[in-house]
């Protein structure tokens, strides 16, 4: 992998803030073609398709921002001399090749690639078919930033493949795969870690729950959960799942208007048997794997629990390791709840919409890991990097 100048990388940046200003009609009608061809039976899939002026300026923040953003290569984790003379010294370097499955979200053609780019990278793009001409638009716009600055167009890559042509790719690609990122729901990330050969980095399932604890201001937590359900259904940190513990003072009463308040915000109600037997008119979950699913849709589970240690063990058998919620006035009991809960974001009295690299402070992300290796949460610039070793010497052997 040759390393490029940061001087460099930041030029092609700074052309492709110019082109994607420049070409803003063509994405938008490109975007009219995907928009026109899709049957519309999925709404969050065709609300992250959907690109307007807004989107555009978006894409254009995001390359300004990791453009002004320190180069993550090269930068010394540590130096050490040795007794017999070496000096030993850790950098960070870049992975080499990452491909990233994607599905809908033109947006991700340009955010994924401006940070691997910067991040020295190549990239390879497989995105949805829904997305086909907005992708290919936002490629174009890409090689010509590259060969404006007299770099090869196989830097960054979008790659058109059915499903039967994407397996052979990764059982057999033609060319070295360092890190694999897919990024939608369990059939996607599934069909990836069964074929890849190289590592697979988890992003983008969500099914988070919140916890409503005994001491919780009930104001407060609607509020709550009001935001982290339906402020944008359609991303990996919108909420599923709702726990209601059975020693909050007016328990009945408040399931009654938890459950009227989210009907009259378009919010459809599946309870468990305990909750059932309040909320008597909801359908009552018979299916256990319900609740493992992640919805991106208007509708959610609310459960019952028996406190901390309840609420705990069931989030960590069902939750996707996402991002996860407790509403509580007792700072011990989120504490607890904060260091045993086997999430990669977990909050205290704050929704889970912030599981993102902008609202976190990090910037342009990639994707939100939920995997433990290399890295878990909001994969940003630093983030795309991994280490290597250089190891000085004058004739050193071991003996």
């Amino acid at each position: 992998m040759k390393i490029l100048d940061t001087a460099l990388k930041n030029k092609v940046l700074n052309s492709m803030i110019s082109i994607l200003d420049e070409d803003r009609n063509k994405i938008l009608e490109a975007n009219k073609k995907d928009r026109d061809l899709f049957k519309k039976d999925d709404q969050a899939l065709y609300d992250r398709l959907v690109v307007t002026d807004e989107k555009v300026n978006g894409m254009i923040a995001s390359v300004k921002e990791v453009m002004g953003q320190e180069d993550p290569v090269g930068k010394t984790k540590s130096d050490r001399k040795l007794e017999n003379g070496l000096e030993i010294k850790n950098k960070t370097a870049p992975f080499g090749t990452i491909m990233i499955i994607y599905e809908s979200r033109p947006d991700v053609t340009i955010e994924a690639a401006v940070l691997a780019f910067k991040a020295n990278n190549k990239i390879l793009l497989k995105g949805g078919k829904e997305a086909y001409h907005s992708n290919r638009v936002l490629e174009a716009c890409w090689h010509r930033a590259l060969q404006e600055n007299g770099l090869d167009s196989d830097w960054i890559q979008l790659l058109s493949m059915d499903r039967k042509e994407t397996q052979e790719f990764l059982k057999n690609p033609p060319e070295k795969l360092d890190l694999i990122v897919p990024r939608g729901g369990e059939r996607l990330i599934g069909f990836v870690k069964e074929h890849a050969q190289c590592a697979v980095l988890v992003s983008g399932r969500g099914n988070n729950f919140l916890y409503v604890d005994k001491n919780a201001d009930w104001k407060i937590s609607l509020d709550v959960i009001l935001n982290a359900k339906t402020h944008k259904i359609s991303a990996c940190n919108a909420l599923d799942k709702i726990l209601i513990d059975t020693a909050i003072p007016d328990y009945a009463e408040k399931l009654k208007e938890l459950d009227s308040f989210l009907n009259e915000n378009g919010v459809s109600v599946m309870v468990d048997e305990k909750t059932g037997e309040v909320l008597k008119n909801r359908p009552v979950i018979t299916d256990e794997s319900v609740w493992e699913e992640e919805f991106l849709a208007m509708k959610c589970c609310i459960g019952t629990v028996d406190g901390l240690d309840d609420a705990i063990e069931k989030i960590n058998t069902y939750s996707g390791g996402h991002s996860t919620t407790i509403m509580t006035s007792d700072k011990e009991a989120a504490v607890k709840f904060m260091e045993q809960v086997d999430s990669a974001a977990v909050y205290h009295n704050a929704s889970t919409r912030f599981t993102d690299g902008g609202a976190m402070g990090v910037g342009a992300e990639l994707a939100i890991s939920t995997d433990k290796l290399h890295h878990r949460g909001p994969l940003g610039l630093k983030q795309l990097v991994t280490n290597k070793y250089y190891v000085y010497g004058d004739g050193q052997v071991r003996v």
